[in-house]
């Protein structure tokens, strides 16, 4: 058996020598059809590219290019072919090669790349320049006789009221524990920074004294609210400072990579505030939270950006849920807060292995998930023709005795999937069909609840409104919440920026010349982003509510942030189920 994907999409496969051209074409959303068959990239006479589906194009004439073959990579590009083949019609008639540029950076790859494997690299790297461009020359740019420089990290607004902190021992066990400064890495680094930024310019002597004083770990003091903790906005989150006078340099130098704080944070808060708005549902239809942990699915892995950067948000998504569909996610909460598993999953069928059976075939592709996981909990993708049909016609009639009998067996229920269309419509027009078909109960709120063996989880087009929308309109045509999960993917992991929450990372203290010093900035041209002065403190008044006390005037008895990292040693470790419980939203609590 073959298998052809063209993109995500699966567009053909043969059996026994048969091919069968394969192809979604959901009536909910036409915008979403998928090509068919065997797929060639052509240019015609005057240059305009073209697909030629169902196997009908000249492989002659294909550009696509075989890359990859069975565990070997078989064509390589230079950034240069790249950039060249990407440039614009206008550059490229006026471009002139720089020689010098071009054969620096070919030479510095190349090198880089010839004794490591990228991800041992991609490593060296981030531990090699853990800051962005402008931090290469900023240990000239301080007052002379500059002694400490003393930093703090906040949400100064945004998006939601308080903050979820998450991810800071993710990043201080991947990036600052231990030698990190090393002598090779020095002189890589002196070498890339001479050919990116000019010869002279990079702090060799200060990182020479790392060190030869340090043993090549950094004198940095990093102290942080504990993860889990659910801050309001405009509060201290974490400080910063030097603990070698010498080194008042690193302490904003490290910046760009502590900023990072931002993702998971960010992930962290949007996924608790939808908690909140599926909790407060359950409890308005059906006065109880049973099931809530795994009613919010992680299922934007493949849109992340990064592998890192899926484990990431995705362990941020496992503060408040346990289902997801982000292994990546599992993995880091297992090696970097020590939960052996913090997330479950179930079989679930995906377009490609439902399309596959083809659309004249689509009810025996229903069917052998049903048998195939005849125990447990099952997911099958519904949608790729006519979802109303498929919950009409198929799950309905044609298979509803095999999906009873689920029920009849206790083993878990079927979980039909739309995919597409409006989610707030869609999902009441399946309930009203799913309930016209195998029934309803009342529950004590009034609402009505489908029989234990079959729910809906709606995957497409969840976001933290759409969700309050789904169950808004739900609840108005009578529905529970509790017939609905729901799967979140670009909502979760990918729309969201540092400016969410306006993160930012500043300044506020330092020792020059013995004396010390109260730092700030107050643009005019945007208030909004004062920052802070002096030494910091997080305190909590009589009523419990947090307020940062700023210019060394708090009670440092009182301070809530906790010193987690000094002089390359981790000093405070978290455990997932702390977090967990730090951050569980109160209407859970209480129950």
């Amino acid at each position: 058996m073959k298998v052809v994907m063209f993109g995500n999409q699966w567009v053909g496969f043969d059996h026994y020598e048969t091919w069968v051209n394969v192809y979604k074409d959901p009536v909910t959303d036409h915008g979403k059809i998928s090509k068919k068959g065997r797929l060639t990239l052509e240019q015609d006479a005057e240059g305009h590219y073209f697909t030629t589906t169902e196997g009908r194009g000249d492989p002659a004439k294909d550009l696509l290019v075989t890359v990859f073959e069975n565990g070997e990579l078989l064509k390589e590009y230079t950034f240069e072919e790249i950039r060249s083949r990407a440039e614009v019609p206008l550059c490229r008639s006026r471009m002139q090669k720089s020689v010098l540029v071009a054969e620096t950076s070919e030479k510095y790859c190349a090198t880089a790349l010839t004794t490591k494997t990228i991800e041992e690299e991609l490593v060296d790297a981030r531990r090699k320049q853990l800051a962005a461009e402008q931090r290469l020359t900023q240990h000239r740019q301080y007052p002379p006789g500059t002694e400490t420089v003393y930093s703090y990290f906040e949400s100064r607004g945004g998006k939601f009221p308080e903050v979820v902190f998450f991810g800071l021992q993710y990043i201080i066990k991947r990036w600052l524990v231990g030698q990190v400064v090393t002598k090779e890495k020095i002189e890589e680094a002196k070498a890339f920074s001479d050919a990116h930024l000019g010869p002279g310019l990079f702090n060799y002597a200060g990182w020479m004294h790392i060190l030869e004083k340090h043993g090549g770990r950094l004198p940095i003091r990093i102290k942080a609210v504990p993860e889990g903790a659910v801050i309001p906005y405009k509060n201290v989150l974490v400080t910063v400072e030097n603990t070698d006078p010498k080194c008042y340099w690193l302490t904003n130098y490290l910046e760009t990579l502590l900023v990072q704080l931002w993702y998971p944070c960010t992930v962290a808060t949007n996924s608790r505030a939808q908690k909140i708005v599926i909790a407060e549902y359950l409890i308005e239809t059906t006065g109880s939270l049973n099931g809530l942990p795994s009613k919010l699915r992680d299922f934007g892995c493949r849109g992340s950006t990064s592998i890192e950067s899926a484990a990431l948000g995705g362990a941020a998504h496992l503060v408040n849920f346990n289902g997801t569909a982000t292994i990546a996610g599992v993995v880091l909460a297992r090696d970097y807060y020590g939960c052996e598993m913090a997330a479950f999953a179930i079989p679930a069928a995906e377009h490609s292995t439902i399309t596959s059976w083809t659309k004249e075939r689509e009810a025996d592709a229903y069917k052998n998930m049903l048998t195939t996981f005849r125990d447990g909990t099952v997911a099958c993708v519904s949608d790729s023709y006519d979802i109303l049909h498929a919950c009409e016609s198929i799950w309905g009639s044609q298979l509803k005795e095999m999906v009873e009998d689920r029920g009849a067996r206790g083993v878990g229920p079927l979980v039909i999937r739309p995919d597409s269309g409006d989610p707030a419509t869609i999902v009441v027009q399946v309930l009203d069909v799913l309930g016209s078909k195998f029934g309803y109960e009342t529950n004590s709120k009034g609402f009505k609840v489908l029989p234990p063996y079959i729910r809906i989880l709606q995957g497409d087009g969840v976001n933290y409104e759409s969700l309050k929308d789904i169950l808004s309109n739900a609840k108005n045509h009578g529905w529970s919440a509790d017939n609905i999960s729901f799967g979140s993917g670009g909502g979760l992991l990918q729309k969201v920026d540092r400016d969410t929450l306006k993160f930012a990372f500043k300044c506020s203290y330092a020792i020059v010349n013995g004396q010390p010093v109260n730092v700030y900035k107050d643009p005019v041209t945007d208030h909004g982003k004062i920052s802070k002065k002096g030494r910091l403190t997080l305190e909590q008044d009589a009523e419990g509510h947090y307020l940062t006390t700023t210019e060394g005037r708090g009670d440092a008895a009182k301070d809530l942030l906790v010193t987690v990292f000094e002089n390359g040693e981790l000093l405070k470790e978290y455990t997932f189920e702390e977090i967990r419980s730090r951050a569980e939203v109160p209407l859970c609590r209480s129950e």
